[in-house]
């Protein structure tokens, strides 16, 4: 179990570092308008992308 969750967590870390790795412009302007909107609508995307990673969880099981 601590191997899969290790092995989850690298993929995530390899994932998440692409973006700035492969396009730094681009991702500067992203995280420059992300910061411009309310509160409200970055907790909806956060808890969006959370549910839909509970979801592929649930589903692979």
């Amino acid at each position: 179990m601590a191997d899969t969750l290790l092995l989850a967590f690298g993929l995530v870390l390899i994932i998440e570092g692409l973006a700035p790795a492969l396009f730094p412009n681009k991702w500067r302007a992203y995280l420059r308008k992300l910061a411009e909107q309310p509160i409200t609508d970055i907790r909806n995307i956060g808890l969006f992308v959370l549910s839909l990673g509970i979801i592929v969880i649930w589903l692979s099981q």
